[in-house]
Parts: structure tokens; sequence; C-alpha cells
């Protein structure tokens, strides 16, 4: 793609970033050089906003390794081994690396980000899928597709996924959990504000959860379920301990089913009875002999 200059001027470019364009380009030039020679001089953001502008390309770039201090790329990045980036990687279609991806400040890309190894990064922003063996991200993580995850994830912020989401390990989020689909952790969910999933939650071990839980179908810990809100699910409600809403707070199941049906698809079991049930139907534990 050929950048000229009534094409760039047509998109309403900052006075600075225009003049810059006109100094070092006055014929133009293609598209990756330009987005090449602001990350060179130290202007990332510009080359992010050209990005946002004039989109993707088919453009792939391959490399054994990438070590670098930023890379605006406008296809997509495939890497054999790491990736390695002082402040920004961002690419306008997927990122791809067979080992690790970190990040001193952000990991962006417009369809799946997928790693062999572990991501780490500041914010983590992926248009498609993510795929990693775990997530470390200090600020939000925000995945359009669905989010998998082999080990721990751990989010200093908000976590949005728009489908399903797997976690293997423990799975720590300061901020609020947002799934579009179902969500499943095979060990401690801890959260420091809500839980929403459009589906069910099954998680492995406990639940400890900062606001209020919301799933459109049923939720099930092996271990206890607690929540500062209300607890709230569409379907069953399943906990391995006890269930304790907070203060003031109930606990919710059946809420999407006919209460003639309770009995069979809004079951709530626990090691006692949740003081504040207001719907669903409760069901004795079992005594071992």
């Amino acid at each position: 793609m050929e950048l000229s200059k009534g094409f760039v001027k047509a998109k309403n470019p900052c006075a600075d970033g225009f003049r810059w364009f006109l100094r070092h380009h006055p014929q133009g030039n293609d598209y990756q050089p330009v987005l090449d020679a602001l990350v060179a001089d130290g202007r990332v953001e510009d080359a992010c906003w050209l990005l946002a502008q004039f989109g993707p390309t088919h453009a792939v770039l391959r490399l054994d390794s990438l070590s670098c201090e930023a890379i605006v790329f406008a296809g997509a990045i495939e890497v054999r081994g790491d990736i390695d980036a002082g402040t920004l990687v961002r690419a306008g279609r997927g990122i791809r690396a067979g080992g690790a991806i970190r990040a001193g400040r952000d990991v962006v890309a417009g369809e799946a980000i997928v790693a062999g190894g572990a991501i780490e990064a500041v914010s983590i922003d992926a248009g498609g899928d993510l795929q990693a063996t775990s997530v470390t991200a200090d600020g939000a993580v925000r995945v359009g597709g669905q989010l998998r995850c082999a080990r721990e994830l751990v989010c200093r912020r908000d976590l949005d996924v728009g489908a399903q989401a797997s976690v293997g390990g423990v799975l720590v989020v300061d901020g609020e959990v947002r799934v579009g689909r179902s969500l499943r952790v095979r060990d401690t969910l801890r959260t420091g504000a809500s839980v929403r999933a459009v589906d069910g939650v099954l998680v492995d071990g406990t639940i400890d959860c900062g606001a209020h839980l919301d799933a459109g179908w049923g939720i099930r810990a092996g271990g206890p379920i607690t929540a500062r809100g209300a607890i709230r699910a569409g379907e069953s409600l399943s906990a391995g301990g006890e269930i304790t809403a907070g203060a003031g707070y109930g606990v919710y199941a059946g809420l999407c089913v006919q209460r003639e049906d309770w009995a069979s698809s809004a079951r709530v079991s626990a090691s006692a009875r949740p003081a504040d049930l207001l719907s669903g139907c409760w069901v004795e534990p079992v005594m071992e002999a």
C-alpha cells in the first residue's frame, strides 16, 4: 500500500506527525516502511495511530527470534522462538511465537495471540483467541475469541473474554471477569470484583469473588464459594464447602428455570444450607457412614 501525502492528510493526523511524514517521506512511501521508520524514530504512538487508520495487511513477518524495543507490523508476526520487546508488540493480524512473548508494555493483535510459552506484559489485547502456557499482566487482558491458558493466569485489572475461557491453574484477577461463554478453572478462582459468565462456571478449587458472582447456567466449585455480593445462577449451584454471599445479599439458583423444575434443574448443594438462600431447591448433603 502506497501512502501519499494526500492519503495521510485525509485521515486528519496531528500537526506534528504530519510534519514528520512530509519531512521524511515527501514523495510518500509504502505502508510498512513508514511504520518501521516511525518506530525507529521513537514515534511508536504515531505508528499505532497509522495502523488503526489504514488497517491490517496480508504480509507475514517470519523470524527465528525477535528482540527489539518495539515493533508495529501491519500483517502477522510468526516467530519460531521467543519474542522480547522493551515496550510494545503490535500486529495488524496475529502474533504467534514458539516460545514466550514478553513486552515491557503491551501486546496487541488484531487476530489471535498464540505462545508456546508464557505471555508477560502490562496489558494484552487479542482480537481473536489467546493461547499460552501461562499469562501475567499488570494491566487488563482482553480476548475477542477463546482463552486457553495451560497453567496460571494473573491479571491486575479486568479480564474480558468474548467466548469460552479455560485456565489450567489458578485464575487471579484484581478487577472484573467477564466471559462470553463458559468459564473453566482447574484450580482456585480469586477476583477483586465481579465475575460474570454468560454460560456456566466450573472451578475445581475454591471461588473467592470480590463482588457479585453471576452465571447464566450453573455454578459448581470443588471447594467453598464466597462472594462479597450476590451469588446468582441461572440453573443449579454446587460447592464442596459452604456457599456464602456478602452481607445483605442473597444466594439465588434457578433464575432461568421455572419453579416447577427447580427440583431437577435448580438444585443447591453445599456442606451447609446457605443462610441467605432465596431461590432454588436445597439438597441436603449426603452423610458418609
